[in-house]
């Protein structure tokens, strides 16, 4: 899994039409002959080959969008079909045909020319009107044109049938025929610079289950061909050459959309308790704003993890105390959400692309990052704090130091905070009067000294992610080294059990927000460890939740003993997933998990 190392990772919003995720290879695909060609036809018997040119070429695109419509009813059923009808009544429209003859006949110039006038003159009439719906079906007449101009040219079939089955299609808009076509060849999912949720592009994309994100104005200037790309339809965003670790993070996601499209939404607003009453709480992981309501659909009582680092991605300065605070500002105080835990940044050298003067590092998961680089960069970390303390007037916030190895860099932290918010109340701004504090467990010295910690803050945050990878010496990005990364290693099982038991000794919460709280094999281990918050991605949740309900405490403490005499991670593995297959058989089917 590796990304371009030329292309930077950039991020864009735009608005999302159709939902799902998809990860594939960028193909640039451009409709628009930018160059119209002009020529004048000297002599009159070049009029009616012109016309006829005209004739044929309308003919070949009817042909193209009844052969797509026909297909279209197999696949999707009726809904899209009356969008290819109203292309057909351009493409008869008498005044369409006319308007386009008579340029060719008075001005004696080329079809490509005259068709091109007569869209133009449909524009002007169009930009005239408020209706917002009515300027949409400008774009209908536009397609219809340009489908004519590619029969015209010969180019009438280029197109989606070459891009295959691993292609996301980036253009700067389509038509409602080629989003068909997309669906008919496999294509993955498409982004475009315009359109937006009401346009007929838009409404096909939804009907034939390809996800979309329209309206992103610059997408085709950012993207180069075969670029990684992810298109998240849901949350209306496109990654384009993430980093591994995002790349890894929405492979996850990509696998829980698909899962929770199943039966599994019912359980998603129910609480988690076990039969035997034991209640656990559970957040959602979040990296954008865009995807809170996606997080509050599918049963997220809070945000367990707000992953600050993309306020930092596509700037070419830092963020301003402004800029974090209404990024905040959105995620504090939601309706629906109980509370919000923000992460302060997890960047280092090899993340930090507005500064240029950071040195590379051999090693940057082992280097200069998160709380160390925030304790370096001290003014640089105030800006964010500064942003959070005064987002948390608006609501229940809890804020969390990733990578902390030693008690120093806790109190370090705690103290620039209160600075800060202190700062603020001399200044009469409000701030929260009962922010949490806490810790990212995700060193191994950390677990060491977990009865130290503990006497500095409200709660821990395990972060198996990077506890494992730490504890078990391995990259999990690493292809040659990921069978050994196993979150049910006796050791990584023992020092999780060692940061709850002595979190719940000091009497503070103990949440985990690594992907290991979203695994379902792993869930009746985690509720035997008696964690009291699991945060995942939000589309793992409903799933979740469902066995949870299913399970009680009881059995997973007995789960846990007994796998905790286990000497090896291959037993423990292999004991689980038998015990959670003949436990939950409709969970657990044919070994996939």
């Amino acid at each position: 899994m590796h990304t371009d190392v030329e292309g930077k990772t950039v991020v864009l919003k735009g608005i999302g039409v159709s939902p799902g995720i998809v990860i594939g290879k960028a193909h640039l695909f451009d409709r628009f002959d930018s160059q119209v060609s002009f020529y004048k036809l000297r002599d009159k018997t070049l009029l009616s080959k012109e016309i006829k040119r005209f004739r044929s070429a309308l003919k070949e695109s009817e042909k193209q969008l009844l052969e797509i419509k026909n297909k279209l009813t197999e696949m999707a059923g009726r809904e899209p079909l009356y969008i290819i009808d109203v292309h057909i009544m351009i493409l008869k429209d008498r005044m369409f045909i006319n308007h386009t003859i008579k340029k060719i006949r008075e001005m004696g110039v080329n079809v490509e020319w005259a068709l091109s006038m007569t869209i133009d003159r449909y524009r002007s009439i169009f930009e005239k009107v408020d209706d917002e719906y009515l300027k949409g079906r400008l774009s209908d007449i536009r397609y219809v044109g340009q489908m004519i101009m590619r029969n015209l040219t010969g180019k009438g079939r280029e197109s989606i049938a070459d891009i295959g089955e691993k292609g996301v299609v980036i253009a700067v808009d389509l038509s409602p025929a080629d989003t068909a076509r997309m669906m008919i060849n496999k294509v993955l999912g498409f982004a475009t610079d315009m359109g937006g949720k009401t346009s007929h592009t838009a409404i096909v994309a939804r009907a034939v289950g390809i996800p979309a994100v329209v309206g992103l104005e610059s997408v085709t200037r950012s993207v180069r061909m075969n670029d990684n790309v992810i298109i998240d339809g849901s949350a209306g965003l496109i990654v384009i050459n993430p980093d591994p670790e995002m790349l890894q993070r929405y492979e996850d996601k990509k696998k829980h959309y698909e899962e929770t499209q199943e039966d599994f939404l019912k359980y998603a607003r129910l609480p988690a308790i076990t039969k035997d009453n034991y209640k656990v709480e559970i957040g959602g992981n979040i990296e954008f704003i865009e995807e809170i309501p996606s997080a509050i659909v599918h049963g997220a009582e809070g945000i367990g993890l707000y992953r600050t680092e993309f306020i930092y991605i596509n700037k070419e300065q830092l963020p301003t105390e402004e800029e974090h605070f209404s990024h905040y500002r959105q995620v504090v105080g939601v309706e629906g959400l109980k509370w919000s835990t923000i992460r302060t940044f997890d960047l280092g050298g090899d993340k930090f692309y507005s500064d240029p003067k950071l040195a590379k590092e051999m090693n940057p998961q082992m280097g200069l990052r998160a709380i160390r680089f925030c304790l370096k960069e001290v003014d640089l970390f105030k800006v964010q704090l500064r942003a959070i303390a005064r987002a948390s007037a608006y609501g229940k916030t809890r804020i969390m130091f990733p990578m902390i190895s030693g008690i120093e860099e806790i109190r370090e932290a705690k103290q620039i905070f209160c600075e800060v918010k202190d700062d603020l109340s001399a200044k009469g701004v409000p701030v929260g009067d009962d922010i949490e504090i806490g810790v990212m467990i995700e060193v191994p010295s950390a677990v060491i000294i977990a009865d130290e910690l503990a006497k500095e803050v409200d709660f821990f945050s395990i972060g198996t992610n990077d506890l494992i990878q730490y504890v078990l010496a391995i990259d999990r990005i690493n292809e040659r080294v990921t069978y050994l990364y196993e979150p049910l290693h006796p050791a990584v099982l023992r020092l999780i059990k060692q940061v709850v038991d002595t979190g719940h000794r000091a009497g503070i919460r103990v949440a985990m927000c690594g992907e290991m709280a979203s695994e379902p094999t792993n869930l009746m281990i985690l509720l035997g460890l008696e964690i009291d918050e699991l945060s995942m991605n939000p589309l793992a949740i409903p799933r979740v939740k469902k066995i949870i309900r299913e399970s009680t405490l009881k059995d997973s403490r007995e789960l846990l003993k007994k796998v905790m005499t286990f000497s090896s991670a291959a037993e423990i593995r292999e004991y689980v997933k038998r015990y959670m297959r003949e436990r939950f058989p409709e969970e657990f089917p044919n070994n996939n998990h």
